[in-house]
């Protein structure tokens, strides 16, 4: 079993995630309806244009979107559900380039009855960057929002 995580911070769901393993992602913070991760661009996430791939970027917010989602410590209640995207949208703002930084923020906007809504901000430094007064990790460099469905595990 392979779980990605740092400072203390675990999910479940990052078991046998082999993708997030490979992105290299990093958990910061999770709370109920919240996630912090990060993780560096490497070369092999470019694309064509020596950028970073849309789709990295994607994965990388859908992650961020399930850590949110789901709870890190179910209850036997929760045990048997999972939650899912239905359906999300992203809108690429910047690009981002090889060796910063990219970390992502979701928070959960809405939730009713199985459906819920989340907004996750992506943003891009550079390694070795000073926090910012406002505590943005970074230029925003994409926004992220996910529409999920609780549904049976089985």
């Amino acid at each position: 079993m392979v779980e990605t995580t740092l400072s203390g911070a675990s999910h479940h769901i990052l078991t046998n995630d082999y993708a997030s393993e490979w992105m290299g992602i990093e958990v910061l913070k999770l709370d109920d309806g919240h996630a912090t991760i990060r993780m560096h661009l490497r070369q092999e996430m470019l694309n064509g244009f020596g950028m970073a791939h849309g789709g990295m970027i994607f994965a990388f917010g859908d992650t961020a979107f399930a850590l949110a989602c789901n709870p890190a410590s179910p209850t036997p209640e929760e045990a048997d559900s999972i939650t899912v995207a239905s359906g999300v949208d992203i809108n690429f703002i910047k690009p981002a380039f090889q060796g910063q930084v990219i970390t992502a923020v979701a928070n959960q906007r809405a939730s009713t009855g199985r459906s819920g809504l989340y907004d996750i901000q992506i943003f891009a430094a550079a390694p070795d960057a000073p926090s910012t007064a406002d505590d943005q990790p970074g230029e925003l460099i994409a926004e992220f929002r996910g529409r999920s469905r609780t549904i049976s595990k089985k």
